[in-house]
C-alpha cells in the first residue's frame, strides 16, 4: 500500500512539474513608440508589435494608460506560441505639449507587467514636422 501511494506522488509531481514548464513570453519589436514632432490634430495611431515566444498561449488580461489622453486596445483572442500581435495605442493630438505617456500591459507571460512608453512633441503647426 505505501509502495502504491508513493507511486501516485511521485507521478503527480512529475506531471505537475511537466505542466509548469509551459510558459507565455511576450517579446515586443520595441518598448518605446517615438511620435517624433507631429502637428496638432494629426493622426495619433501607433502600435507596439509583439511576438509570444513561449510554448503557452499568451493572454493579454488588461492595459492601461498613465492618462485619459492616450487609450490603449488589447488584442481580443489569445496569442498562440510563435504569433505576433499588436497593441494599438491613440494618443489625443489635439493637445500642443510634449509627449510622455506610459501604458502598462498585463499578462499571463512569464513577466507579467512590462511598461511600454511612447514620447514625441505636438507642435502647433506643421513646420517643422515629421
Amino acid at each position: 500500500m505505501k509502495k502504491l501511494v508513493l507511486f501516485l506522488f511521485v507521478g503527480l509531481l512529475g506531471f505537475s512539474l511537466t505542466a509548469q514548464d509551459a510558459t507565455a513570453k511576450i517579446e515586443f519589436k520595441s518598448e518605446t513608440v517615438d511620435y517624433g514632432v507631429i502637428a496638432k490634430g494629426s493622426d495619433g495611431i501607433r502600435v507596439f508589435e509583439f511576438t509570444n515566444t513561449g510554448n503557452a498561449p499568451l493572454i493579454i488580461s488588461d492595459v492601461r494608460s498613465s492618462c485619459g489622453c492616450t487609450i490603449p486596445k488589447k488584442p481580443e483572442n489569445p496569442i498562440m506560441p510563435g504569433e505576433t500581435g499588436e497593441i494599438q495605442v491613440k494618443y489625443d493630438t489635439n493637445r500642443v505639449a510634449p509627449i510622455r505617456k506610459a501604458i502598462t500591459v498585463i499578462s499571463n507571460a512569464d513577466t507579467p507587467t512590462k511598461v511600454l512608453k511612447i514620447t514625441g512633441e505636438v507642435k502647433e503647426t506643421a513646420e517643422g514636422t515629421k
